[in-house]
């Protein structure tokens, strides 16, 4: 009788690990797929821009706003801010970051000049149609490269690429794909996956992430000269992944790290614009 009740409770406690086991790992597996299913909202944060910002700037001269249509039928928005006094200028497209509707930077185009300046928001910020994703992204810069090389305006080879955060991503894509001057990667990245891992050690990802953004596996065959400038306070993105990309690159490449600064502000600090300005102007054109 004795040997028959311990018999019971060693096989009830069995039956009520293995419910316990894989009540893990159904709940662990439920997580995970609802990273894998639901990361675009983690990665991308889409910003809209207001009628007010959009009459303000409809009454500045040298901006002309832009309608890009893809090849999936979706319209890109943003500006171009015209080199005053130029009809054809060397042109810097810029990409900003995951959450960043780019119709701020039109106030900062006195930096650039001698250099007209393309603004076009991601699918899904500012007034672009459509919802983002690495694959459309890339192909979107592409199509924004293509519109602005054949316009008599900004066209010709005199085309640098700005990228911020997410952007380098772009820009560092863009760059493999199009014959750009250079490239001006703010606080980038060696890769997403490896940005998401560090953050994210408990998890597999590598085999969740759909948007990698691996600019790392392109940086030996880059040959355009680069600039990269990283925050030294920047806990979104430190400065070690920026290096691990310079280190990579196939060209010529320079890294400076602003002391002092966090990944948001950056562009506060005056060796931040110096050091792109003197970038730029070791560009010949």
């Amino acid at each position: 009788m004795t040997e028959h009740n311990s018999s019971l409770k060693k096989t009830l406690w069995y039956s009520t690990g293995l419910k316990m086991l894989l009540a893990v790992i159904v709940g662990v597996g439920f997580f995970l797929l609802l990273v894998f299913l639901r990361q675009e909202k983690m990665i991308f944060f889409p910003q809209p821009v207001s009628e007010q910002t959009l009459a303000r700037i409809r009454s500045l001269k040298n901006v002309e706003e832009i309608s890009i249509r893809t090849k999936d039928g979706i319209t890109l928005r943003g500006w171009l801010v015209k080199n005053a006094g130029s009809t054809k200028s060397p042109l810097i497209i810029y990409f900003g970051g995951n959450a960043e509707e780019v119709s701020w930077m039109i106030g900062e185009a006195e930096r650039f000049r001698g250099w007209s300046l393309a603004l076009i928001n991601y699918r899904g910020y500012g007034a672009s149609e459509g919802a983002p994703g690495e694959k459309k992204l890339f192909a979107d810069a592409l199509t924004i490269f293509d519109y602005f090389a054949e316009r008599p305006d900004t066209g010709g080879e005199n085309i640098v690429v700005m990228g911020r955060s997410l952007g380098s991503g772009v820009a560092v894509h863009l760059a493999h794909n199009r014959p750009v001057k250079g490239l001006v990667l703010i606080t980038p990245y060696d890769s997403m996956t490896s940005l998401a891992q560090e953050k994210f050690r408990f998890l597999p990802v590598s085999l969740l992430l759909r948007h990698r953004f691996d600019s790392l596996s392109l940086a030996p065959l880059m040959r355009q000269p680069m600039l990269a400038l990283s925050a030294g306070d920047d806990t979104i993105i430190p400065p070690r992944h920026a290096k691990r990309l310079v280190d990579a690159w196939g060209g010529p490449a320079t890294f400076v790290v602003i002391e002092g600064a966090d990944h948001n502000t950056i562009d506060t600090h005056d060796r931040y614009w110096q050091c792109i300005k003197d970038f730029l102007s070791r560009l010949q054109y």
